[in-house]
């Protein structure tokens, strides 16, 4: 390719900066060149007969105004073929007020439902039972909060917190990083997630207690190479905490998970997903010692890019999300999100998410790609991209660790320094022209279609304001106050919570006393500002 004004060849790169040559050929000699699926340090596959053997759980993340609303709609995707749950919360169950809290005024159920007590959780779950379907929530700074309420709910069912199968997202870390909701400091949100890893190891032992975030710094603006980077960084600090604290590498590592943002650079995805499951590996075997394979198990979630979606022209985010869902299984995926059309301009509605769940299915049963493990193995370009990909990625991971590892680094505005950079980089590209954006800085339609779109009102705020003042008028108030007590003072122990989280939401102890109390003990993060 050659520049219209100079005989240059055009300097083509990938999204995190890579150079591209114009060809690949057999000068290229992979390291995976003889690796099989299901075989340590598995770049190819954790298991040997992926998608031939069962297909990845198929979630769409949903959620919004009130559990009743959010339980049609968990209803509405089962009755379609969603194969497991994923439960988003509106902005004060993420961090920790009650809807009648007044830091909570304009937003309940505004970007997820609005989850306050048992009572509401057990709303959401009716009809479903908790031993058939596995609930993936989208939670962090409250997460052992939101965790003991569905530990409760199952109880209701009649359904054994060792029956239960799901995750919580739980990864504060990457919230000091990108997403910013967070509550306490990070010494004692660790604290939290390492009383939350070991009671799981013990009493909810199919569930994943943790799932290690990648998506949200991608979002914010990190490319693929600081994706896989920071998220392994920031595995390594959850499991140097949890040694510490006296367990044993294998008897935690397999149930530990990980989450990743899948954009539009295709190829250059796929090769992500496999550094990803490499590097891991090597990590827990070499660093940590592992034995038990399954603890060199990268398995992880995906969802489709949020921030490559347009306002404008939304219908051309239905070929992104093919794209994107069709790069995360060449990749690999254990579980995947498809994003739906919308969802730039609002909470998607029930034909939008209809969409993206039939996009799963398509790419699942119309495509041929699950027919075969790892198909784009042996191509020079994806074993290319793989071997600098790793390079890249370890060299950012000696550096994080020359820092002190993750803590250091977050308390040092190093993460957070890189991805900004990055994205003005990105940003710069976009409004230059280099970086065609379909329908946004080329191709752009002169009057935009009209969209039908899901409205969330303030009724919501309302209905569950009454519904709480009639829940604290009728429970035992004097026995929550004796259980948030102990926990308080459990707290400023190094006993396990866990325990004491679950009976204060058995007796309809709130999400935001709860949280009052660690505010109380804990304090409160207070960002470093970098610029």
């Amino acid at each position: 390719m050659k520049d219209k004004k100079s005989d240059t060849p055009k300097q083509v790169k990938t999204d995190s900066n890579i150079p591209v040559k114009p060809v690949y050929d057999s000068k290229v000699k992979p390291r995976s060149k003889n690796e099989q699926p299901g075989k340590f340090p598995y770049t190819r596959a954790i298991h040997k007969g992926m998608y031939r053997d069962r297909l990845w759980t198929m979630r769409q993340y949903t959620g919004f105004g009130t559990a009743d609303q959010t339980n049609q709609r968990f209803k509405y995707l089962l009755e379609r073929g969603q194969t497991g749950l994923s439960m988003a919360f509106d902005l004060p169950t993420q961090i920790g007020y009650d809807a009648d809290d007044p830091h909570a005024e304009g937003e309940v159920g505004k970007v997820g439902v609005s989850i306050t007590s048992l009572k509401d959780m057990m709303t959401c779950f009716g009809g479903i039972p908790l031993d058939k379907v596995s609930t993936s929530m989208t939670i962090n700074a409250t997460a052992s909060t939101l965790l003991s309420l569905y530990i409760a709910t199952g109880e209701s069912q009649g359904v054994a917190s060792s029956a239960l199968r799901g995750t919580t997202q739980n990864d504060i870390l990457k919230e000091y990083i990108a997403r910013n909701t967070y509550i306490y400091p990070p010494r004692q949100s660790m604290r939290l997630i390492g009383d939350m890893i070991e009671y799981c190891s013990k009493k909810v032992q199919q569930w994943y207690p943790i799932s290690i975030s990648g998506y949200h710094m991608r979002e914010a603006g990190c490319n693929a190479v600081q994706e896989v980077a920071f998220t392994i960084a920031n595995a390594i600090q959850y499991i140097e905490t949890c040694v510490e604290r006296g367990l044993k590498i294998d008897d935690f590592a397999p149930r530990l998970s990980f989450f990743f943002c899948c954009t539009n650079e295709f190829l250059e995805e796929v090769a992500k997903f496999r550094v990803a499951r490499r590097i891991y590996a090597k990590i827990l075997k070499e660093r940590f010692h592992a034995r038990d394979p399954k603890s060199m198990h990268l398995r992880f979630h995906v969802q489709t890019s949020g921030e490559s979606l347009t306002a404008q022209q939304p219908d051309n985010n239905i070929v992104r999300v093919a794209i994107q869902s069709m790069a995360a299984v060449l990749g690999g995926a254990q579980s995947l999100h498809t994003n739906s059309k919308d969802e730039a301009l609002a909470l998607p509605t029930e034909a939008a998410v209809k969409i993206a769940l039939r996009t799963q299915q398509i790419v699942a049963h119309e495509s041929g790609i699950t027919k075969t493990v790892d198909p784009l193995a042996g191509s020079y370009y994806v074993e290319s991209l793989t071997d600098q990909i790793e390079d890249e990625v370890n060299k950012y991971l000696k550096k994080i660790d020359r820092m002190g590892g993750s803590l250091a680094g977050i308390e040092r505005g190093f993460f957070q320094s890189e991805i900004r950079q990055n994205a003005y980089r990105l940003k710069q590209e976009i409004d230059k022209g280099e970086r065609i954006i379909v329908g946004v800085n080329k191709f752009a339609d002169a009057v935009e279609a009209k969209q039908d779109l899901l409205r969330i009102d303030n009724s919501i705020e309302v209905k569950q304001t009454k519904t709480l003042k009639e829940l604290r008028s009728t429970r035992d108030n004097k026995k929550v106050e004796a259980l948030l007590s102990k926990m308080k003072s459990v707290s400023e122990s190094e006993e396990n919570l866990m325990p004491h989280i679950i009976n204060a939401v058995k007796s309809y102890a709130t999400l935001g006393e709860i949280s009052n109390i660690f505010r109380e003990v804990f304090g409160i993060y207070q960002p470093k500002e970098t610029f």
